[in-house]
Order: structure tokens, then sequence, then C-alpha cells
């Protein structure tokens, strides 16, 4: 994923004959330290488009988490590249910074906690060169002083029919429903069309590329 690429994905529905909520999210296919994963997009009810945007830029992320578990906003982020590698630290007056980046580990991402205290940290995405600060898309709690997060992301996509939880609340279990649908973003054409569908016999979803 260091070559930096765009995927414009468009969810479509025709009516399906009961509200839904569609749920997207990174929940696997990442080796090394992790505890905690959370939903990139949550949308209900049908016959409704839904577009989606995933940019290759990484970034680790310093998330600022609410009472209800959800990321609220960003106290400070790097840009990030595979085989990089910073340090987040935090200063007398209690701000938080990551360091330039570094060489580290082909393969990995790299982040060090030089914090006095254990601290949480996400991987999100941004778009390149536009500003914008990183939505997370994988979350890290209680990372120890001197402790380090090393990951390995493959950008596998899933989908989800469930109403368990809300856009950006962190989920603090594996989702209790299969998957419907997934794919490697890296392998996608940039704009894709994908139709969902639902049986209505059998209530089941199923997503085909449209």
């Amino acid at each position: 994923m260091s070559a930096v690429f765009t995927r414009n994905l468009t969810f479509k529905t025709n009516n399906l004959g009961a509200d839904a909520t569609l749920m997207l999210t990174f929940d696997q296919n990442l080796t090394g330290l992790y505890h905690d994963k959370f939903p990139g997009q949550q949308f209900r009810r049908g016959p409704y488009t839904l577009r989606a945007t995933f940019q290759s830029q990484l970034a680790f992320v310093k998330p600022q988490v609410d009472g209800s578990d959800t990321i609220v906003d960003a106290s400070t982020y790097k840009l990030i590249n595979v085989g990089d590698k910073t340090s987040l630290t935090k200063d007398a007056k209690g701000v938080y910074h990551f360091s330039d980046v570094v060489d580290g580990e082909e393969g990995y991402l790299q982040a060090v906690n030089r914090c006095p205290l254990v601290e949480d940290m996400s991987i999100g995405f941004t778009k390149p060169n536009s500003g914008q600060e990183p939505t997370s898309v994988l979350y890290f709690k209680s990372i120890g002083n001197g402790a380090f997060i090393k990951a390995q992301f493959t950008p596998v996509l899933r989908a989800y029919i469930t109403e368990q939880y809300q856009e950006t609340q962190i989920i603090r279990a594996e989702v209790d429903t299969s998957s419907i649908w997934e794919k490697d973003l890296a392998g996608l054409d940039t704009n894709t069309t994908w139709v969902l569908t639902r049986d209505v016999a059998s209530g089941s979803y199923k997503i085909k590329q449209g």
C-alpha cells in the first residue's frame, strides 16, 4: 500500500423491503499488536445510494474517544507509509506529538509510545496532500510506556448488515454476524459500483458488482 491510490465505491439498492444498516469496516488481516476495531461507515434504510472513498495515504493518530466509545477527533497525527516508524510523546503542557518518521521494518507500520503513561492510538486514512484529518479505521488500546505498535495492514474491506454500532464507534469484540461481502481494495479499479439485494423469503443479503 505504499503507492498512492484512490478507491471510489458506490453501493446501491432498490427497495430492500426492510430497513437495513450496512456497516463497512476493516476488521481482520492486520498482523501485530491490536485490540479493537470499529466501523468505517454506517447507513440505514433503502432504497439508497452510498458512496465511500478510501485513500491509500495512511497515518498514525492519537484519537480522542468520548464516553460512548466513539472517535470524535484527532489530538494529533502523523502521515506514514509502509516501512516507516514514528514515536508518540507528550510535552509539559499535555500536548501530544508524533515524531518525524524514520526507517522502520520493511512491510510494517510502527509507532512507539514514548509517553509516561499508557496511551491509545489508531491507524487512519486521509486524502493525499489535502491537509484533512485522517479517518481512523483501526484502534489500538492501552499501549504501555516504551511499547509499540507493529502492524502489517492489508486493506480488506468487509460489509455487514447489523444495527449494533454507530458510525466511528469502537467495536470491543468480534462482530457477531457473518460478513456479506469482502474485497481487497488494492485489487479493485478506481471506481466500482456494487448492488445490495435482499432475498425476501430467507431475509439474507448479498452484494454483487453492478
